[in-house]
């Protein structure tokens, strides 16, 4: 069974280096960060154990450590390198990240700005259904297959004859 769910951690404040201006890259000044972390609940709400869910004091931890240490020109970079480390956990299936500068260095009156993102993890890509000495396997020239992935196109041969 699953049980798709959201937690949510609205208002982490943390002071950091982020911004295009260079008193921005001197000077710390006061962000706040809203997650909303989707993921399958169900394991939890059966169990009440914390091993079954994500810690979110230590994501909240790793938010302010990444907010404090890293230094980034603009909002949209802090906001989805905040949402990499999120889907990094494993149990994240999405996130959405709202950072916002408290203090934005504009000329005119503004509480605040911010940004909003949201990322899915990726999933991984499901097993062929190809049983080992098929047919459907004896069809298949890996070589064809890398070079294909990779870019690489055969030379004609006119090109071969001409070396």
């Amino acid at each position: 069974m699953t049980s798709k769910g959201t937690i949510e951690l609205l208002g982490i404040l943390a002071v950091g280096r982020h911004g295009v201006l260079p008193e921005e890259q001197r000077r710390g000044q006061p962000f706040e960060i809203d997650l909303r972390l989707e993921l399958d609940l169900a394991a939890a709400a059966v169990t009440d154990d914390l091993g079954d869910t994500v810690d979110y004091g230590l994501v909240a931890e790793a938010v302010v450590r990444t907010v404090e240490l890293e230094s980034f020109q603009l909002l949209e970079r802090l906001a989805d390198r905040i949402a990499g480390m999120c889907l990094s956990t494993g149990s994240i299936h999405a996130v959405e990240v709202t950072v916002r500068k408290l203090r934005p260095p504009l000329p005119v009156q503004i509480r605040t700005v911010g940004v909003s993102l949201r990322r899915e993890a990726v999933l991984p890509a499901p097993p062929l259904a190809i049983e080992p000495g098929s047919a459907a396997l004896d069809e298949v020239d890996e070589t064809d297959e890398v070079e294909e992935a990779a870019g690489v196109e055969e030379p004609d041969a006119a090109a071969e004859t001409t070396s």
